[in-house]
């Protein structure tokens, strides 16, 4: 029941309505005048709160210290943690480890980040070792330890000193401080990936991170540019419906909520409520409900998070019609008035939960009276001095400009549902107003004049971004660019590789014919020559230098920027979801070009990498001719540049998209210059992934290992990526290897049928190269469908060579788990006798035992079936944790099998360059 004189849920009690004279009797009775002159005490000339910058209390210097000592953080904090520090290969890959100490959390929390686990945010330790696994010795020294003591003797100080060598408990650690005090040790690219992760998982991000102990608050403007989502901006009803923008430049109506003093109702509940389509309870904000939720917050009190709403299109799942942002505060707003001030200026509205409205607060409200932000108050009747509460609510009103609409009461016996469509139809109401829109772009512009630390300002950061616009301003028409800008990879690129890939054929022939053979060296050092006469243009010369710059971190960030400027080329218009690739490479499967695009290909880092692999070529070729002398070369660094960025994390093309074939020289450059840069480390295992784009084979790679291959809705690059993973040096022995290099297929394979004559031949025969450079082969399978016919012939190829690496099947469910997976009996079964078997022997050429060799690869097979990546539909979707664990259990597979040799022979970059020449 509720309390006298006060409604049910959502309604105001008739009393807190004042007349026009008590409303100004009211405002007449405030002894506030100072007010009007000091503006409530608070400054913002310099962005800061006078009263924040000075006699901060020693303890609360403290806490970030103890916070970062207890986590194993504090020697991160002059060297950061790094990104290829967190993909680093070691002891704990292999295992499903539980945290034990508290320098655990943060490894813990990255890896179950890396793989797209919902629980990652949970912080629970577990003891070190379970009673019943003591050993006998450890058993009797603790025996020895206990005391048991008898209540008529006296404690002496000896036994009150032994109690102290026992080990206590681990203090358990708030998920919000674990999640700050990683970012504030970690560097802006992996401070990038993080929230990325945390985007993929629903999770909220950190929008303004705290520092306790300087006050220097940072805005995470960089730190979510990565982070991309697909929405449907109204119902689905032909072209022009959805569009994929990053979440930065996003323009949409933002709504706040904070705490003011103390509020008996949840904030971050309330929050999820909110977002979440009944009956589903979405976590997107950690809530005191959750493990470990309702302890202290030691550093993440003024931490400011940030989640949006995407409508998917479909009405029964869609809580608002347009894509909404919501921050929330940790903390009370009187502690941390900057964030506050922030909110109001940035938001559409502003919800404040409080049981009390005191004098501090009151003041605290007053001085925002020249806001044009909307103001909402939610209350309990139960808590708090009510008529107190009364008194301030009708001196604010005139004041904030609001009305007792504005002023909710949540009674939490009542039901919570109606108050939750009560918010909700307030948001709808105030987003179809004229309102407050704003992108994260502008939000940072206004924590810039409030003294905020913006994470981009800095100079690396802002040098590689104009060194990027120089490049993306001469960019007026994407394949014009091509033409002009990037000219080696025309027509003569495209001949020079059909030329080569001919000469390669004759190499196989008993008594190759002399005549064909200088001919084809003939046309190929025209060709070669043509490319060489050519000189870099503006635009490739430009992004060499950015590429060139001896800091790391300006190299580092001229990437990224390159990588979204190029990404906003293609990606201005609204559009309908594509066919999906499954159904749509078969029908174009039998193009006449073999180089003629199955799909749009847009512009991307490759593009210029590529053309720097054509003028490597070129000058390769004239010098192994003897047309070039080696004083002459000029592009003989380029393997190095490239090989830089490989090392830094950046997937690099090993198949030409464009010519569809392996460019030897270029490749061979690469990997001579990655056996330098790596010395005596440079024992590899090499592990490929293949399957028909949309099979989910690059984000089941990026999930297993925590890559960065192309995947998505927009299209994908064609070509085959290589990404280099590090072995921690202590478990490189036991691991057989010191590096694993990782090759995705891309869209190489299309599932072209053998009916596609030369397409097929040529699928098959990058499948053949691809796999017999490989340790393990992982095939990516959608339930239900067949393997691609290229692949299996790709099998009985390799009978040849004597090489057959370790195979992984994986169907994985591509559908959301609202949609009934594959009955057990319906499923695929890999090489399915006798339909599989016998079309890849009848469209085999000259191959004998094609039965044999692939009846032997059915008894060596390993089958996984992979459940759903997401748990309902997207773009709000939330993570499947079983798709996460069994992405786990295959790595943990994978690895097992690298251990114990069972994927044939590991191999050094010297045998991989001479394997890559054979192929």
């Amino acid at each position: 029941m509720a309390s006298p004189g006060h409604s049910d849920l959502g309604e105001v009690a008739p009393e807190v309505k004042p007349s026009d004279s008590q409303t100004s009797v009211a405002i007449a009775d405030l002894e506030w005048r100072e007010m009007e002159g000091d503006d409530c005490g608070f400054h913002y000339g310099d962005g800061t709160n006078e009263a924040q910058d000075n006699d901060f209390p020693t303890v609360e210097r403290s806490r970030l210290q103890e916070m970062l000592s207890l986590l194993g953080l504090e020697t991160y904090q002059a060297q950061k943690l790094t990104l290829q520090d967190s993909l680093q290969i070691s002891f704990d890959s292999m295992k499903n480890w539980a945290p034990q100490v508290p320098k655990d959390l943060p490894w813990h929390f990255l890896r179950k980040l890396q793989a797209l686990n919902a629980e990652a945010r949970n912080t629970t330790m577990v003891l070190d070792m379970p009673p019943d696994a003591w050993p006998a010795e450890k058993e009797s020294q603790m025996e020895e330890e206990m005391m048991y003591w008898d209540p008529a003797e006296d404690i002496t100080a000896d036994d009150i000193y032994s109690f102290s060598e026992l080990r206590m408990p681990d203090p358990p650690v708030n998920p919000l401080d674990l999640v700050c005090a990683l970012l504030l040790s970690s560097d802006a690219f992996l401070q990038q990936e993080v929230l990325l992760k945390m985007a993929l998982c629903q999770f909220a991000l950190p929008l303004v991170l705290p520092e306790s102990e300087n006050h220097q608050h940072t805005f995470l403007l960089w730190a979510l540019r990565a982070v991309v989502r697909t929405c449907c901006f109204q119902p689905p009803r032909g072209l022009g419906s959805f569009r994929e923008d990053s979440v930065v430049l996003s323009r949409v109506p933002t709504f706040a909520f904070v705490r003011m003093d103390v509020s008996s109702n949840s904030k971050s509940q309330l929050l999820n409520a909110i977002l979440s389509p009944a009956p589903r309870q979405w976590d997107c904000f950690w809530h005191r409900d959750l493990n470990l939720g309702t302890n202290p917050r030691e550093i993440a009190d003024g931490l400011v998070e940030i989640s949006w709403f995407f409508p998917s299109g479909k009405e029964d799942l869609d809580v608002f019609p347009e894509p909404v942002a919501f921050l929330n505060l940790r903390g009370d707003i009187g502690s941390h008035w900057l964030q506050f001030k922030l909110l109001t200026e940035v938001s559409s509205a502003v919800f404040i939960l409080t049981d009390n409205i005191s004098k501090k607060e009151y003041k605290l409200l007053y001085s925002m009276k020249e806001s044009t932000t909307k103001y909402y108050f939610i209350l309990s009747p139960y808590r708090g001095k009510r008529n107190t509460n009364l008194r301030f609510l009708n001196r604010l009103i005139p004041v904030l400009k609001i009305d007792h609409s504005h002023v909710l009461v949540k009674v939490s016996s009542t039901d919570s549902e109606s108050f939750v469509r009560r918010i909700r139809a307030i948001i709808c109401n105030v987003a179809r107003s004229p309102c407050r829109r704003v992108s994260v772009e502008d939000m940072a512009h206004a924590a810039r004049k409030l003294g905020l630390r913006v994470d981009e300002d800095f100079e690396e950061c802002q040098k590689a971004k104009d060194r990027m616009e120089k490049i993306i301003r001469r960019i007026k028409d994407v394949d014009a660019y091509k033409r002009d800008e990037l000219r080696l990879q025309g027509d003569p690129a495209r001949k020079a590789a059909q030329v080569e890939r001919e000469f390669g054929q004759l190499q196989w022939l008993s008594e190759p014919p002399e005549k064909q053979r200088a001919e084809l060296r003939r046309r190929v050092l025209e060709l070669r020559l043509q490319q060489n006469g050519q000189e870099p243009t503006s635009g490739l010369q430009e992004f060499i230098l950015g590429i060139s710059s001896p800091s790391l971190g300006e190299r580092q960030y001229f990437l990224r920027w390159m990588e979204w400027g190029l990404n906003r080329l293609g990606s201005p218009r609204p559009r309908q979801p594509p066919e999906p690739l499954l159904t749509l490479r078969p029908k174009l499967a039998g193009a006449s070009d073999l180089t003629e695009p199955l799909w749009p290909e847009p512009l991307g880092v490759e593009h210029f990498l590529r053309e720097m692999g054509q003028f490597y070529e070129a000058e390769s070729c004239l010098l192994e001719a003897g047309r070039l002398p080696a004083s002459q070369r000029r592009f003989a660094h380029f393997p190095g540049l490239a090989v830089e960025l490989l090392l830094g994390g950046l997937p690099l093309e090993l198949v030409d998209g464009a010519t569809l074939s392996i460019p030897v020289r270029w490749v061979t450059g690469l990997l001579k210059e990655l056996h330098v840069r790596l010395d005596r480390r440079s024992r590899l295992v090499v592990l490929s992934a293949l399957g028909v784009p949309g099979t989910g084979k690059s984000t089941l790679l990026n999930t297993m290992f925590g890559l960065r291959f192309a995947t998505g809705r927009r299209c994908s690059p064609r070509g085959s990526f290589m990404q280099l993973l590090p072995v921690a040096e202590g478990f490189s022995q036991d691991l057989g290897c010191d590096h694993i290099l990782v090759i995705d297929s891309g869209g190489l394979i299309s599932g072209a049928l053998a009916s596609a004559g030369d397409r097929f031949e040529l699928e098959a025969s990058l499948a053949t190269l691809l796999m017999g450079l490989s340790n393990v082969t992982v095939v990516s399978l959608a339930e239900t469908k067949d393997i691609p016919p290229a692949i299996l012939h790709a099998f009985l190829r390799l009978e040849k060579t004597g090489h057959m690496p370790n195979y992984q099947f994986v169907y994985q469910n591509l559908h959301d788990l609202s949609v009934p997976s594959p009955k057990s009996r319906d499923r695929r079964q890999p090489l399915d006798p006798p339909s599989d078997l016998s079309r890849a022997a009848t469209h085999m050429e000259k191959q004998g035992g094609g039965f044999r060799t692939l009846a032997g690869l059915a008894e060596r097979q390993h089958v996984w079936h992979i459940p759903a990546l997401w748990h309902g539909a997207p773009p709000m979707a939330s993570v499947n944790l079983g798709y996460s664990e069994a992405i786990f259990e295959l790595k943990r597979c994978l690895l097992e099998n690298i251990r114990n040799g069972l994927s044939n022979q590991n191999k050094n970059i010297q045998q991989l360059i001479e394997l890559v020449r054979r192929l």
